[in-house]
């Protein structure tokens, strides 16, 4: 009798165990991301990336953070932190940065989408609609060529498709206007065929890496080439799979994370050059928090394979939480710039912790997911 009472209980725990296990995961995740995300509000008025001063609230590197810390806001269920988005919003009276055709200036408009769909207060769009309608109907006829006049008035580096074309997908999910849908298509593949690399299945940051080698291998920026793959991940959320602009964005999206499983390190991370590693060996988690959000996204929304792509989002986010400092700063951001460089432990960005945050609020998801 009490062999049999020893088995069942045994019994009992391998069924309880693993169940857990997923869910001490989940609130091991968010913990992390509230130490974050906490940490980078008490220290959002400091000096980044060796500048004297801090970025602007409108300015792209905030924007980032942004795209993060809402996707946060909803899983904390603590309006505290909308409030504090909320009030970056009032205080600019909802205009985006002051470039009106640059993406980077348009990157804080993802933050007032959001917003809006939370609190259905139009005048938090309403400066957004009024530039981007005068941009749709006055497009900029400037090259894609590098450092040609006004060049960045289009989306000639690989940073942009992270920063404006989301914007106009949710615009066009809110309003239904399919213009805003065409226009950013158009433009989007203007780019990616500009600046893809088909054999690689990877982004140039813009045109002058193009030909180059470093070390002898083609060189491709991971945080650039990590902005577009959850940049299309953020474009993918707003569309209709049954769409053709759904699938184009998602065959792009397919090839790029095949590529990025194949050149994931051993220790989690993404190299700076993404086909450098032995040349990169420092850990950098701007652009490795992005592949962590966007492949955990695809295994989520089912278009990725959980049991070939999981490990590697497991062993991506567990990097990433490892350069985490006591005091809750993510370490080892590399400042801003357009190649590969160098990172610190003892250094961070506000955008790594979007990215991060981003990361956790899809990580979370699919822990919660493996629990049911």
């Amino acid at each position: 009798m009490k062999l049999n009472k020893f088995i069942l209980l045994n019994l009992l725990l391998l069924l309880i165990l693993p169940g857990f296990s997923q869910g001490s995961k989940c609130e091991e995740v968010k913990k992390e991301m509230k130490r974050v995300a906490d940490w980078q509000i008490e220290h959002f008025s400091d000096s980044y990336s060796g500048r004297e001063k801090a970025h602007h609230p409108l300015d792209w590197t905030n924007g980032a953070l942004y795209v993060g810390m809402v996707k946060w806001a909803e899983m904390a269920g603590d309006e505290r932190y909308y409030e504090w988005l909320r009030k970056i919003g009032e205080e600019n009276e909802w205009k985006l940065h002051h470039r009106q055709y640059h993406a980077d200036d348009h990157t804080v408009g993802q933050l007032y989408c959001e917003l809006y769909r939370k609190y259905d207060d139009k005048e938090m769009l309403a400066p957004m609609i009024k530039q981007f309608d005068f941009i749709m109907y006055h497009p900029s006829k400037s090259s894609l060529e590098w450092r040609t006049k006004f060049h960045q008035d289009r989306w000639n580096w690989c940073d942009a498709l992270f920063m404006s074309p989301p914007v106009w997908a949710k615009l066009y999910q809110i309003t239904g206007e399919k213009e805003y849908l065409n226009f950013m298509v158009k433009e989007y593949k203007a780019t990616t065929d500009f600046l893809f690399d088909k054999k690689e299945n990877l982004y140039y940051r813009d045109q002058s890496y193009m030909g180059k080698l470093d070390n002898g291998t083609k060189i491709f920026w991971s945080r650039g080439n990590g902005w577009v793959f959850a940049g299309l991940a953020n474009i993918l959320n707003e569309l209709d799979p049954k769409t053709k602009e759904y699938k184009y964005f998602l065959s792009i999206y397919k090839k790029m994370a095949k590529k990025l499983l194949q050149i994931q390190t051993p220790q989690g991370h993404w190299a700076m050059s993404l086909l450098g590693q032995e040349f990169y060996p420092t850990p950098e988690t701007s652009g490795s928090s992005f592949y962590v959000f966007g492949l955990a996204w695809g295994i989520n929304q089912g278009i990725l394979d959980r049991e070939t792509y999981e490990p590697a989002v497991s062993k991506g986010w567990n990097a990433m939480c490892s350069h985490i400092t006591k005091e809750g700063m993510l370490g080892f951001v590399q400042p801003i710039g357009a190649a590969p460089g160098k990172a610190w432990a003892d250094q961070s960005e506000v955008y790594g912790s979007g990215a991060f945050l981003s990361a956790g609020s899809e990580v979370y998801k699919l822990y919660s997911e493996n629990q049911k």
